[in-house]
């Protein structure tokens, strides 16, 4: 890449996503001397930072990091700082902030306490205070979100009132451990919350989306690397202080024994498969439904287990019974006896008591006294197993945190029993307990690695034992768990790897970002075609003046595709407005290479704007061909022609989602219409403006350019079936050739009637003719201002997927640019393509004795380009899909 063009080079560097720094320079002697060298480095990163992330292991100190951030962020701007917590984690924070002697008092916020927040203190509150939205943001000078599970799932109310209303902070952080493999949301809501990057903007330049499953995330395989480095610049990993290069004596972990212990769950009920058929054997448990109704039916089994267990491997030891379900816990409890399961028993009979007198059922009544009386007698000499506690739902806050602190000092009770949900996040229970049994196992992996860590973390003397129980029926959703368990643990390698490369260091990793900038020029003649491997400014910034007798390309749909992996990309901005800043360096040079007179033909589409882009419910339309029409004409180019290319509403549908038709039953409001393409006419005007002739005009001779071609030409309506050609393969499975050319037939020689056209359609319905995937029948026209006789699948794409290469994601088919090559160049003439691809247009201007130039920045295309430039020099055939079915089948359209 030459650096001629200073500002462009400026605007290409720009493109580097690198997470800006909102906070303040800190002096490191101004830490507190307790830190551990790790937690200093990190605390000096995140104030500097002033919005960021310290995704640290279980036991690396984060409320500590957490502590001193806010002492310092209270000294520079002068206000409190408001640090939220999961339960139980309080007692910790105010333990370390005397450790630390911050010097700064720590309040306690609780969820019914009224929230004056007056003074610059530390305050701490919990995410039940958190969801009554009554604190004030404003307020506060920092806040930071400890075990930050608040901001995984965007749809809650509490994560979109904090995304809203906590921006308003200005130094923000979050201090959790790794996040949940795969579950790019979670670190986007992290990034969105931060205020380091746009949501949509991200998602646009980052993630491709997931035809099969709606709002699943997938990473573009050659954005991986960048995308964790733009993590890594606002977003600390570390497992160990070995990883910022620091001794990791008191932080070797003991060692993590897995038990696997399967119960047989066997049934007298009838078995089923899905389909109702009768089966000596359940189906291994895969969906939701079928893993909810296997823990039902197998409660009592597994928590008899469990007992079993506790008796077997350390009856006197302290454990925790990790559960999903209430009938789990009153199992549970009923097991282990005691008053704590009379008292629920009585207190459920006394419900019913209350029932039966408004009933005036005198005979229950003395039924159910009975039974009270009867339950309050065994409880007298009621003696349980084991000190066995419960934490769950419908107890209060402070009770909840009153449990779980007794615990984890060790001096409350033996046996903790609780759900991951409520306890697996912020509590420190490592150092009075080592034994777990997860009386059931789910799919919810973040809940199960979070609740083993409540033990297995640093600080934890003894090996530590989890026993895992399932049934036989369980296997799969056993396999899935490991499955995430080892995502999870490449997931923190390949982060951490990052750290030890870069330390926190993010002028080192923008430093190799910028390496991405396209530096590897290459460049062939082949025949009459100059093509190059380079930025398409670059080369045409180089180029003579009045030089090209065409410019005809299919640009890219702003941000909507990337088609290589450097920052040069033009899909490679974010937003239509990043895009059209790019094509300002391009399009003046369009406007001074292409002599006067002369046609550039554009071809766009409109795009798609899905709900997560807007914010909106709906999908709505960006007018890209508009946004291009505007912007050619602000450089200097005159609209002149509009050609409409029209499209498969129907294959439309498949691949984007937003036309189907049971939607369309449902509610007609929300339905657009299918986009078209378009192929817009620009002028350059000519030197002489006393006539409307270009300064070398295009001329036809009337033997070579018929009347009839003409008037195909002039309109601006291609007619097509709006469908492409399948594979001979396709082909074979469908026979409707006599059904289509009869309506072909029909449709052409009558009077267009929607009627008759839905008739049509509705019986090929009634006798599963009409297809899903593609217009069965589709409408033709007689309009000159729309072509529908376009070929979709006549492209140089077609072939490099028959040789299984990469698919070029948006060519321009060949039959538009043979037209457009002949209606509005002479031979001899050079056509200059900006965005090659394929080298489509080079292609065939070669072929019809015209000159062609022509830059493509992606260098799998431009190989791919060269191929097919080489086999029309040598006349080699190169056959289009269009070739293959004329010659093994003469259908005119696919077959249903």
């Amino acid at each position: 890449m030459t650096a001629n063009n200073p500002e462009y080079i400026k605007f290409i560097e720009s493109k580097v996503v690198i997470a800006e720094s909102f906070g303040h320079k800190i002096d490191r002697s101004t830490l507190s001397p307790i830190l551990k060298p790790h937690q200093a480095d990190i605390v000096q990163w995140a104030i500097d930072g002033g919005r960021r992330a310290i995704f640290a292991s279980f036991g690396l100190g984060k409320s500590v990091m957490q502590l001193e951030i806010a002492k310092h962020v209270i000294a520079h701007t002068g206000k409190p700082f408001l640090i939220c917590m999961p339960l139980a984690v309080v007692g910790e924070f105010k333990r370390d902030n005397e450790f630390l002697n911050t010097g700064i008092h720590v309040e306690y916020i609780r969820e019914t306490d009224e929230a004056v927040i007056a003074g610059n203190k530390i305050y701490l509150t919990n995410y039940e205070r958190v969801r009554k939205g009554d604190i004030d943001p404003e307020l506060f000078g920092g806040v930071s979100f400890d075990e930050a599970s608040i901001l995984r799932n965007l749809k809650t109310e509490t994560t979109n009132y904090i995304l809203e209303y906590f921006k308003r902070i200005p130094y923000r952080f979050v201090a959790t451990a790794t996040p949940t493999p795969n579950d790019y949301i979670e670190i986007l809501n992290y990034a969105d919350y931060l205020g380091v990057i746009d949501r949509g903007h991200a998602l646009t330049r980052f993630f491709q989306r997931d035809s099969t499953k709606a709002g699943h995330l997938t990473l573009y395989p050659n954005k991986k690397e960048e995308f964790w480095k733009w993590v890594s610049t606002w977003a600390v990993f570390i497992n160990k202080p070995s990883d910022l290069g620091y001794d990791d004596t008191g932080y070797n972990l003991p060692r993590l024994n897995i038990h696997e212990i399967e119960v047989i769950n066997h049934t007298d009920d009838v078995i089923t498969n899905k389909k109702g058929d009768l089966v000596l054997f359940k189906d291994n448990t895969k969906s939701l439904i079928d893993v909810s109704r296997e823990k039902s039916q197998s409660v009592d089994l597994r928590v008899q287990k469990a007992f079993e267990i506790i008796g077997e491997h350390g009856p006197g030891e302290n454990w925790i019974l990790w559960h999903h379900l209430e009938a789990e816990r009153m199992a549970i409890e009923k097991i282990n006896g005691g008053r704590a399961w009379y008292n629920a028993e009585i207190k459920a009979e006394e419900m019913a008591l209350n029932l039966a007198r408004i009933a005036r059922d005198e005979e229950i009544i003395v039924e159910i006294k009975n039974r009270i009386q009867s339950l309050k007698n065994e409880k007298q000499e009621a003696k349980a197993l084991y000190d066995l506690k419960s934490v769950y739902g419908s107890q209060s806050t402070a009770d909840k945190e009153d449990l779980l602190i007794s615990f984890s000092e060790g001096g409350g009770y033996q046996i903790l029993s609780t759900k991951a949900q409520i306890a697996g996040s912020g509590c420190n229970l490592q150092h009075y307990c080592s034994r777990a049994v997860f009386i059931g196992i789910d799919y919810k992996f973040n809940n199960f690695i979070q609740a083993i860590h409540r033990i297995y973390r640093f600080g934890q003397t003894k090996e530590v034992d989890v026993f895992l129980i399932h049934t036989q029926n369980e296997h799969e959703v056993l396999k899935a768990l490991k499955e995430k368990w080892k995502n999870h643990i490449e997931l923190q390698t390949e982060m951490i790897n990052l750290v030890r490369e870069y330390g926190l260091n993010t002028d080192k990793i923008r430093t190799d970002m910028k390496r991405q900038l396209f530096t590897k020029r290459r460049q062939a003649t082949i025949g009459g075609a100059t093509v190059y491997n380079e930025d398409t400014v670059l080369i045409h910034q180089e180029m003579p003046d009045n030089h090209s007798g065409m410019i005809l390309t299919s640009i890219p749909f702003g941000d909507h595709y990337e088609y290589s992996d450097n920052y040069n990309d033009f899909g490679h901005n974010y937003g239509n407005d990043g895009f059209f800043q790019q094509m300002d360096f391009l399009t003046p040079h369009l406007l001074r290479t292409l002599k006067p007179g002369r046609i550039a033909a554009i071809h766009v589409k409109d795009r798609i704007r899905y709900s997560h882009q807007t914010g909106l419910c709906f999908t709505t339309i960006d007018d890209f061909a508009g946004d291009t029409v505007r912007h050619f004409k602000k450089h200097g180019f005159h609209l002149v022609g509009k050609i409409t290319i029209t499209t498969d509403v129907v294959r439309e549908n498949n691949q984007t989602y937003r036309l189907t038709w049971g939607e369309q039953r449902k509610d007609a409001t929300k339905m657009g219409v299918g986009l078209p393409e378009y192929v817009l006419l620009f002028r350059k005007a000519p030197t002489d403006s006393n006539n409307a002739y270009a300064d070398d005009p295009v001329v036809k001779k009337i033997d070579e350019y018929l009347l009839s071609l003409w008037q195909l030409d002039a309109h601006a309506y291609w007619k097509s079936s709006g469908d492409r050609f399948l594979t001979s393969e396709e082909l074979a499975k469908f026979d409707m050739k006599t059904v289509f050319n009869a309506w072909k037939k029909y449709d052409r020689e009558n009077i267009y009637s929607f009627e008759e056209h839905l008739r049509v359609c509705q019986d090929l319905a009634n006798v599963d003719r009409l297809s899903k995937l593609f217009m069965t029948i589709p409408p033709t026209s007689s309009n000159e201002l729309v072509w529908t006789d376009i070929n979709r699948m006549n492209t140089l794409n077609a072939n490099q997927v028959n040789r299984k290469r990469e698919k070029h994601i948006c060519p321009l088919q060949l039959d538009i640019i043979r037209r457009l090559i002949n209606r509005f160049t002479n031979p001899g003439d050079l056509v200059d393509d900006p965005f090659g691809g394929l080298f489509s247009t080079a292609h065939e201007a070669i072929g019809m004795d015209r000159m062609a130039v022509s830059a493509e920045l992606n260098p799998d295309y431009y190989d791919d380009g060269l191929y097919y430039l080489k086999a029309k020099e040598y006349k080699l055939s190169v056959p289009t899909l269009f070739d293959i079915l004329e010659a093994s089948n003469e259908n005119e359209v696919p077959q249903d």
